[in-house]
């Protein structure tokens, strides 16, 4: 016997990734439910070997649902992820909007597991964002061991995290650009051309310069690995469909050599270490796409400062960064009989 589970924005990029992936994973699902608003009332997702038609979110009793993954965006998520949870559901929310909640837990399953009963207060469990996951789950060991005190970061984030849209509009550029048309990208995702280009600019601007995906990352590593940790961030969007890279220097309070942090992360969960130092021995986002890691390269020691390390890390953004995130979220909940229905 499995459980009941629903999800909430079934149609989109993440919401299909959830549905493979709680079937490549075999989670005990007895009943699964894609929901979506009402214009994707009836459209056929795929689950396993079933063709599942959507149903609407709006008359969805939860009453008898043990998991709602929650892919639809802020909005929808803070209207009706405390309404489901009132209904006794438990929910695992991609978006934003629960993340700094402080009755929230925000997980990384890889990282800090444990906090999953926090879940009580709401009922509500939220996902980090996507380049804050592969992020900690790379850092999390070699704090441990030597306790990181800063952490800069450049990212260099696929499409796919803005969207099916967003995708689109990265591949109509690119055709565009091969039969020598000029790119369309005003009234677009982007506020500039995406294709052959990068884009230092990722959700709004703040006051202090940094934008809010940059913030986030800050606010969200500190939430989930520890307060104390320093860390600075530049966000860039550049043209490739799936997977996020990301370059990491790292200062340590205690020596940490590059071969140490190697077999560390080698050992570490979640994590694969592919670092050769010869042309190719690196994971690029071409070659993360489809996989359940996060990939390690480069490994190396920083001469600048004291006690620092620099690497290079990829992850499938849509997985790791999102539906494989929650999906161990459920199965952490799982494991460790917090389904109030488990059979």
């Amino acid at each position: 016997m499995g459980f009941r589970i629903a999800v909430v924005g079934a149609t989109g990029n993440v919401g299909r990734e959830m549905l493979n992936i709680l079937d490549e994973r075999e989670f005990p699902v007895d009943e699964l439910v894609p929901l979506a608003s009402r214009r994707s009332l009836g459209t056929e997702v795929s689950f396993g070997d079933r063709t599942l038609k959507c149903q609407a979110l709006e008359q969805f009793d939860f009453s008898k649902t043990d998991i709602c993954l929650m892919s639809a965006g802020g909005t929808v998520s803070k209207e009706w992820s405390p309404k489901i949870a009132a209904q006794g559901a438990i929910v695992i929310d991609n978006s934003s909007v629960w993340r700094m909640d402080p009755d929230v837990p925000l997980i990384v399953p890889e990282v800090n597991a444990d906090a999953v009963a926090g879940y009580r207060k709401k009922g509500i469990i939220a996902n980090p964002n996507c380049s804050t996951a592969q992020l900690v789950v790379a850092l999390k060991p070699l704090h441990d061991a030597a306790k990181i005190t800063r952490v800069v970061v450049s990212t260099y984030q696929s499409v796919s995290g803005a969207g099916k849209d967003a995708m689109d509009e990265l591949w109509n550029q690119t055709k565009g650009i091969y039969v020598n048309q000029s790119p369309e990208f005003e009234g677009g995702k982007f506020p500039k051309q995406i294709a052959f280009n990068v884009i230092p600019h990722i959700d709004v601007f703040m006051e202090d310069g940094f934008t809010k995906e940059e913030w986030k990352m800050v606010a969200e590593t500190k939430k989930i690995l520890d307060p104390k940790i320093k860390l600075t961030a530049t966000c860039v969007r550049v043209p490739v469909f799936v997977g996020h890279s990301e370059a990491v220097n790292i200062e340590f309070e205690n020596p940490l050599s590059a071969d140490e942090a190697r077999d560390i992360l080698r050992e570490a969960p979640g994590v694969l270490v592919i670092d050769k130092r010869e042309p190719g021995g690196y994971v690029t986002p071409v070659e993360c796409v489809g996989d359940f890691a996060t990939f390690v390269s480069r490994i190396r020691e920083d001469p600048t400062v004291d006690n620092g390390l620099v690497l290079w890390c990829v992850s499938d953004n849509l997985r790791k960064g999102a539906a494989l995130n929650a999906v161990q979220i459920a199965e952490c909940l799982a494991n460790r009989g917090l389904l109030k229905q488990a059979a």
